[in-house]
């Protein structure tokens, strides 16, 4: 064995062990050996030792108190019954038109209410918009597990996007629990996309959302495939809520080094009951992690490292790679639930680069 220079005895002693602890499974015959060994194991669960959570000085510093920040109040407290659930979403859009403000002046762009398929939605459009967008129309599913950011604060997201790819973008405030349970979301997404589909060209447009917004993007390709409706050109789920029925290793892993959803033991896990409404939480239409993806379009899936919805995103594009859909993930540094939303942050503008450069490539001139 070469040894460096300084290293005495002892510190041989030590790397030969370790190393001939790291090489035993092949002197005892692995892989046979060691796969009928693991074979016969029971799974098991380990205790993972309470530590300290820093925050990484590889994320900017824009971002750094968004990582840092603490547990939201009141993630734990799940609403007892339809009056609470309400009040709930009355608080999540509170207060919001500052920062919509600031994103409409920032990135250059208009917002106006209108109405499609009897939908409420909400279009925003780059002033400037280029010549050779003029045709290409994104349509936007926001998040908030089906029961948070009604109005105009869930066009947020599509703003950022109108912003950032200098495209038209039509945000749909579709109805949502607990008075609208499933499938009235979905409804109201494929009412939208009918319409859509009747003064656009399909090739010419794509579907994106994050959360319940990007597991619901997903629902609607399960249902137009089903009902024969032309499909869009490229879709962008992020962080995708695609599965409701509380599987993913990331749902134990991140739980509470998430610091926006923390742990499905909260509102999110009584949202996925709320919006269900008593149809089975596998069904694919809810769950889409559940469905057939072959015939999909080109997806690129978003998420964080902390994210504790990263094991969906991570599923959804393996998924897609199986059924043979072109698939790209990106995934980044530190960042919790949907934290790639974080109004003009430097990675904010890295992903929405990404995603309307991705969707360029594949929307029709």
């Amino acid at each position: 064995m070469t040894t460096t220079r300084g290293e005495g005895p002892t510190r041989r002693s030590v790397i030969a062990v370790a190393a001939g602890a790291a090489l035993a499974p092949f002197a005892a015959g692995w892989p046979a050996a060691a796969a009928t060994t693991l074979a016969k194991a029971e799974p098991a669960e380990r205790l993972v030792p309470a530590r300290p959570l820093p925050v990484p000085d590889t994320v900017s510093e824009a971002l750094r108190p968004v990582v840092g920040a603490p547990l939201p109040a009141g993630w734990d407290s799940v609403p007892r019954d339809a009056d609470g659930w309400r009040a709930l979403a009355r608080a999540s859009a509170r207060g919001a038109g500052p920062i919509l403000d600031e994103i409409k002046q920032k990135l250059r762009i208009t917002v106006e209410p209108g109405r499609i398929g009897g939908v409420p939605v909400f279009v925003s459009t780059p002033v400037d918009l280029p010549e050779a967008n003029r045709a290409r129309v994104l349509m936007h599913l926001h998040g908030g597990g089906y029961v948070l950011f009604p109005g105009e604060i869930g066009a947020g997201e599509g703003m950022l996007m109108a912003g950032y790819a200098r495209m038209r973008v039509v945000s749909v405030d579709y109805r949502m629990a607990p008075d609208h349970p499933f499938p009235a979301a979905l409804d109201d997404a494929i009412a939208v996309w009918t319409v859509l589909l009747a003064t656009h060209d399909a090739r010419r447009m794509a579907v994106f959302g994050t959360s319940a917004g990007g597991g619901l993007t997903l629902a609607m390709l399960l249902r137009a495939k089903a009902e024969g409706l032309p499909l869009p050109a490229a879709v962008a789920p992020g962080s995708p809520w695609a599965d409701l029925t509380g599987r993913g290793d990331t749902l134990a892993a991140n739980a509470f080094v998430d610091n926006v959803l923390v742990s499905m033991t909260g509102w999110g896990g009584g949202a996925a009951r709320l919006y269900a409404g008593g149809a089975p939480l596998d069904h694919p239409l809810i769950s889409p992690l559940h469905g057939d993806f072959a015939g999909f379009p080109p997806a690129i899936v978003t998420s964080g490292t902390r994210d504790l919805l990263l094991s969906d995103a991570v599923r959804v594009h393996r998924k897609l790679r199986q059924a043979g859909v072109e698939a790209t993930l990106q995934v980044f540094e530190a960042q919790s639930h949907a934290q790639f939303l974080t109004p003009f942050a430097p990675e904010t503008e890295e992903a929405f680069g990404e995603i309307a450069r991705f969707l360029e490539r594949h929307l029709a001139a």
